[in-house]
């Protein structure tokens, strides 16, 4: 069942029958979150998830912890919003600007329950919350211990007081981040690449989708007992062997698709500061993106697609290293180099799968 009782038409666009007045961003969000009124971080997690909490990760966009729901591990992603100060050196998002994510995220997640169009591999949302409230002492304790042993980019959440509000995701755990993900072997990574290439065609047909930003800290893997995975796009059933690995893929901050008539997406036109990083490949990404939709980031360009999955090739080719390395191994590495030479001439991921053999092979 959608997270969302309504379309995305009605949610996302503002106007309506002249008798009503728009709906408020606020309403629209706890629409979406399904909540009557904001909550608190105490009735959304609850006491047995608190204590097991752990800080994993962070962003610019704010903080992930870990934790179990019942017997399941789950990630939250915790972002302040609404605030008229900044955060982590942003300005903090507003309901309207964190919309689209909530929006993305949902979407992408029901493509497992889509007979048509069917992939597992978009993280599975569980709950989206609208919470209030200074930032659980548990949760700060994590915080600094992640601080101390790691280091924070961020700044220490402490800062929040009573009448901050955050956006709380809960995804089921997918796992590491690829990476810092280790494989035995090549074939394990090209388990990771398919399954990546798969879910990127399934998404372009469903909801003309583009994720913008799909570098390898939004590829989670974990082990999986199953066998095969399985895909349907362009009216067949795909298997890609899974080696014992599962992706999941995540963070749609910049992402982009269209659902019941209506374009989501980030405007990123105005965003200088992204278009100049250097020093590795993923930062000419964003400069390759932009020359190809001429600054207009509403229109559908699925070669953006083509352009990330190259990016995580060179990875996978260049950046990894596998404990295994027969002749079978070798073979492979030269064939995954050879397919890479000439994968910026697909459009799309659909294309990449339907005119490219090393799928098959």
């Amino acid at each position: 069942k959608s997270l969302l009782n309504r379309s995305h038409f009605d949610v996302l666009t503002p106007q309506r029958k002249k008798s009503l007045p728009p709906p408020s961003p606020r309403s629209k969000i706890l629409e979406v979150c399904q909540q009557e009124d904001i909550e608190t971080f105490h009735s959304c997690i609850n006491s047995s998830m608190m204590k097991q909490c752990k800080k994993v990760g962070e962003g610019v966009y704010g903080e992930v912890f870990r934790t179990k729901r019942g017997k399941n591990s789950v990630a939250l992603k915790i972002i302040p919003v609404e605030g008229d100060f900044e955060v982590n050196d942003e300005k903090q998002k507003s309901f309207e600007e964190i919309l689209p994510e909530i929006v993305i995220s949902v979407e992408l997640s029901l493509l497992r329950e889509n007979e048509q169009c069917y992939t597992q591999n978009f993280c599975e949302v569980q709950r989206v919350s609208c919470v209030k409230g200074r930032y659980p002492s548990k949760l700060l304790n994590e915080w600094n211990a992640f601080n101390e042993e790691k280091g924070s980019e961020n700044d220490n959440p402490e800062m929040f007081s009573d009448d901050q509000l955050f956006i709380m995701f809960e995804f089921a755990d997918g796992g590491k981040d690829l990476e810092s993900a280790q494989f035995n072997n090549i074939f394990e990574a090209k388990s990771v690449f398919e399954q990546v290439t798969f879910s990127l065609a399934v998404a372009e047909e469903a909801l003309q989708f583009e994720h913008r930003d799909l570098h390898w800290g939004n590829v989670l893997v974990k082990k999986t007992e199953l066998k095969f995975h399985e895909y349907v796009v362009m009216g067949q059933t795909f298997q890609v062997e899974s080696h014992g690995v599962h992706v999941s893929i995540i963070d749609f901050t910049l992402s982009r698709l269209v659902k019941d008539g209506c374009t989501v997406f980030t405007d990123l036109s105005t965003d200088d500061s992204l278009f100049e990083g250097t020093g590795d490949y993923q930062f000419d990404m964003y400069r390759k993106m932009k020359e190809l939709n001429k600054n207009n980031w509403e229109a559908f360009h699925a070669q953006t697609n083509v352009f990330w999955l190259h990016y995580l090739a060179d990875k996978l080719i260049r950046a990894k290293r596998y404990k295994r390395n027969t002749k079978k191994d070798q073979g492979l590495l030269r064939e995954f180099r050879n397919f890479a030479k000439d994968m910026l001439e697909h459009t799309s991921a659909c294309d990449l799968i339907s005119s490219s053999d090393f799928f098959t092979s």
